[in-house]
């Protein structure tokens, strides 16, 4: 008997157009992990409540929702190639504008800079997956993406790591008991000097963007727009909408995105109403995403054995139960838990990105790639709402008590349902048995 032919991930010829996409995934996990610190930074140099410092969130997902439809039709008309350097001209721009930002000390000048920031990161997300699902066999399509997104903790350990040590460990606010109460003078002198403790790493980050942009440039990539005459964008939307695995898709896409942040922004605040600074708090949020990586890591190797819908309700339903372990567990058990909760976000972005997109004509999925990075949105909207939960008793983490738990504890609720919603998608999937297994 013969032996059965084994289909690579990535063909040979694919390797270095692979190699240079998958880089991409590295720089927005970078601008993710260093953002996330941000809200409780800008909280402390500001005197912003929870629900206002939010706003960063809003302006960095929100970036996302308003450029990834624009995104997809510029890709469909041109090509990847110049959807990934428009992608990073936007990033570099609005990087760059962290420096008037700190100038002016203005909290909306620096929200304007991550909303252009992440019309960069839209034109790239948007380009990068369906890309990478392409570059090689439909049936290895989930496990490509999963390996390409493996390199996403990367950036996301590094933009910590610089989040940390160049920007936490520096605040002068945060070593203040009471910074509110100092005489307006000194209060101003230290918020200048954190400004500009927080716009450096937006700078320098640009100016290395810019850097990539030329290495990209020079490279030849495959892959040039589509031939023949394109579908409607109506006609496409119409299809699409029929297709309830991919709805479905995007809506569970909303909720992990919403649990996924919640869970990595107010890991500061939870950790504050533990009494933990947050340069503490970021030696932990560092092990979370190091369980994130290893996640993806197994994850990728445990879809050799199982169908994508069966491994997302596993990893989501373990995610639910550890959420459940942050709302009812108190002192350092519930930062534990919050924690462990990262080693379950990590496949299910891209599971559920190639769920949604499976079967789809290449045309269809790169409008269909687009409403699902507008899914991101969902890491601006439920973050808010959480953070007005936070509120409900005041600026503080601790004011009231709800059904008897921290307000803190309780906002965590929140995520919990989402990782059950998207548990029962997984599920759903699994049963429809559209996913096979891969080999």
């Amino acid at each position: 008997m013969s032996k059965p032919v084994s289909i690579p991930v990535v063909p040979k010829k694919l390797m270095l157009p692979f190699i240079l996409v998958t880089s991409l995934f590295a720089l927005w996990g970078f601008a993710n992990a260093v953002t996330d610190p941000m809200v409780q930074a800008f909280k402390k140099v500001l005197e912003l409540s929870n629900s206002q410092a939010a706003w960063v969130q809003m302006a960095f997902y929100g970036g996302y929702f308003c450029m990834a439809l624009p995104a997809a039709l510029y890709v469909r008309r041109f090509s990847y190639k110049s959807g990934v350097l428009v992608g990073l001209t936007l990033y570099a721009v609005g990087a760059l504008l962290f420096y008037p930002a700190a100038t002016t000390g203005l909290f909306w000048f620096f929200c304007l800079g991550l909303y252009i920031l992440t019309f960069g990161l839209a034109f790239l997300e948007t380009t990068a997956n369906p890309y990478i699902l392409a570059m090689g066999d439909p049936s290895t399509a989930t496990r490509r993406l999963n390996l390409a997104q493996a390199f996403n903790p990367v950036g996301l350990i590094a933009g910590l790591m610089v989040a940390k040590f160049f920007v936490l460990d520096l605040l002068q606010s945060d070593d203040v008991a009471n910074f509110s109460a100092l005489p307006e003078t000194q209060k101003l002198l230290i918020k200048s000097a954190d400004l500009m403790v927080i716009r450096n790493p937006y700078v320098i980050l640009g100016l290395v963007v810019l850097a990539i942009l030329i290495l990209i440039a020079v490279n030849k990539m495959p892959q040039a727009k589509g031939e023949g005459a394109l579908p409607s964008v109506k006609h496409t939307f119409a299809n699409l909408f029929k297709n309830k695995k991919y709805t479905l898709g995007v809506l569970s896409l909303i909720l992990y995105m919403g649990a996924q942040i919640g869970c990595w922004t107010y890991i500061y605040q939870y950790a504050e109403s533990k009494g933990i600074a947050s340069s503490t708090a970021a030696n932990y949020q560092l092990v979370a995403f190091i369980l994130f990586t290893i996640g993806r890591a197994l994850g990728t190797y445990m879809l050799k054995f199982m169908s994508s819908g069966r491994l997302l309700f596993i990893f989501s339903a373990l995610g639910g139960l550890f959420t459940l372990g942050v709302v009812v567990l108190e002192g350092t058990f519930g930062l534990y838990s919050l924690v462990m909760v990262s080693l379950f976000l990590s496949i299910m972005f891209p599971t559920i990105y190639g769920i949604a997109l499976e079967g789809l004509k290449e045309e269809e999925s790169k409008i269909g790639a687009a409403g699902l990075v507008m899914a991101i949105v969902g890491g601006a909207l439920l973050p808010k709402l959480q953070g007005m939960i936070i509120d409900l008793g005041g600026v503080g983490v601790n004011d009231i008590t709800v059904l008897g738990l921290s307000e803190m504890n309780f906002s965590f609720l929140l995520p919990m349902l989402c990782f059950i919603l998207v548990a029962i998608y997984g599920n759903w999937i699994h049963k429809l048995g559209s996913n096979r297994s891969i080999r």
